[in-house]
């Protein structure tokens, strides 16, 4: 059984935090939670933490002198004053059991980045169902750029922060506010970007009247006085700020949207145009990362970044400079003359826009392995997913990634390269899937290893040339 999240509030949390110099986060090991354990001890709390393996991420928390446990036992709970925990650990969870049993603040993740970034007075909240990774690290491109000092945190890791996240002193904090479980209601944003609305999250959210109702909570957070930059292409999110009392700032590129992208230029995948605020020039920009869905990640992030004092030389410059976030279609190395990349894509509208991109860029055929996120989201997309590999030449399917499910729903990947037919295989294992990739890549090929779960495993067992 899953833990839920706390709505303590930001006034309650600063109530339960008055007195508390130690915090320990159940779950450290998360790119978001891991984040915040460094933001923690930078507002000088003694943090330790637990979690079930060793990553990279837990490494440098480590190294930032932060205890790590990996294993989750009562005893290393012993001597924190409060708790801060995802909700992806079970309610059996010993430490949690232990500050529960113990009276001792029991905040969940999402509760306490809500209460964190109440010391900033320009939060910007980046939501949707795809893109907020992207468009956040676009954000921060920006404001790092222009020694705006913001602080940060995000979903991926970017060049520019040496990690998923960097503590500032101005006014601007930019953060990912993910969806999921409505998470992103416990935030408290003075202005919410919304890039896009669809159905996913399947096993939390029954119908789109249930996502578009969570969104409009979402954009009432930031009250009369906050802003909403959200997509004017987009119906659902339309329809979600229906009713939307604080001032709305849309993009995209029909001639209704405040900030829109003109002009546009294709050069091999990569796009560059003007981007017009109100009708009136504001600057050319030219991308460095492939596709065309990311011309909305970067209206959105330069009208966000005009909200934090970003100039048009600024947004221009930060755009034009952005070279994509970790695991966003991330160049990993070459086998056998072919450019392999990493990308983060599991949901059927991000795949397609991924692969389209990368047909643009590609010289020879394009072969991609995936590995379904959830069966749930499998089952439920069953037919999407099938469509969305269109624009590849090849698909090797992965076995799906459970995360936190049981497979009730009889869906296998098997199933997905059936309904596909001549173009796909089924892998299975990541050693085979790798084996397949080598023995199909030729020169002038692209190959993309796609998925939220842990794919890029994948990427041990390929020979790459040096």
């Amino acid at each position: 059984m899953s833990v839920e999240n706390t709505h303590y509030g930001a006034e309650r949390i600063g109530e339960l935090l008055l007195n508390c110099k130690s915090i320990y986060f159940i779950g450290i090991g998360g790119i978001n939670m891991s984040s915040l354990a460094h933001l923690s001890m930078k507002k000088g709390y003694r943090v330790g933490g637990s979690d079930r393996a060793c990553t990279e991420l837990c490494r440098r928390l480590e190294e930032c002198g932060i205890e790590v446990n990996y294993c989750h036992d009562e005893k290393n709970a012993h001597g924190y004053d409060a708790f801060v925990y995802t909700v992806a650990i079970g309610a059996d969870n010993p430490e949690y059991i232990y500050a529960k049993a113990n009276g001792l603040p029991l905040i969940s993740r999402a509760d306490y980045l809500g209460y964190i970034m109440t010391d900033y007075s320009v939060r910007v909240g980046v939501s949707g169902m795809h893109g907020k990774s992207t468009c956040t690290s676009m954000c921060a491109e920006i404001l790092i750029g222009c020694d705006s000092s913001p602080t940060v945190l995000s979903g991926a890791e970017l060049p520019c922060m040496s990690g998923a996240y960097c503590v500032g002193d101005s006014e601007n904090f930019v953060f990912e506010a993910c969806e999921y479980m409505d998470s992103f209601l416990d935030f408290n944003p003075t202005v919410a970007v919304i890039l896009n609305i669809e159905m996913d999250h399947v096993d939390y959210f029954h119908s789109m009247e249930q996502i578009r109702a969570s969104f409009r909570k979402y954009a009432a957070l930031t009250g009369k006085n906050g802003y909403a930059v959200y997509n004017a292409d987009d119906k659902e999110v339309v329809r979600a700020l229906e009713g939307y009392e604080g001032t709305g700032i849309s993009f995209g590129l029909s001639e209704g949207a405040c900030v829109r992208a003109v002009n546009i230029c294709n050069d091999g995948g990569c796009y560059s145009f003007d981007i017009v605020f109100d009708g009136e020039y504001f600057c050319h920009v030219s991308m460095r990362v492939s596709g065309y869905h990311n011309i909305y990640n970067a209206l959105a992030a330069a009208a966000a970044c005009r909200l934090c004092g970003a100039s048009a030389q600024d947004i221009a410059m930060g755009l034009g400079g952005f070279c994509g976030a970790c695991r966003r279609m991330e160049y990993k190395g070459s086998v056998g003359g072919a450019n392999v990349y990493d990308d983060y894509a599991h949901h059927p509208t991000e795949i397609s826009a991924t692969l389209r991109g990368a047909k643009e860029m590609a010289k020879g055929r394009l072969v991609v392995v995936y590995q379904p996120h959830t069966y749930s989201r499998t089952a439920a997309l069953f037919d999407e997913f099938a469509a969305a590999f269109d624009s590849c030449d090849e698909v090797i399917f992965a076995d799906i990634y459970a995360a936190r499910e049981v497979n009730t729903f009889g869906v296998d990947t098997r199933q997905l390269a059936e309904k596909i037919g001549g173009k796909a295989r089924y892998g299975g294992s990541f050693e085979r899937c790798a084996e397949l990739l080598t023995d199909t890549l030729g020169a002038g090929d692209v190959g993309i290893v796609m998925g939220a779960g842990d794919v890029y495993k994948v990427f041990d067992y390929l020979d790459f040339e040096v």
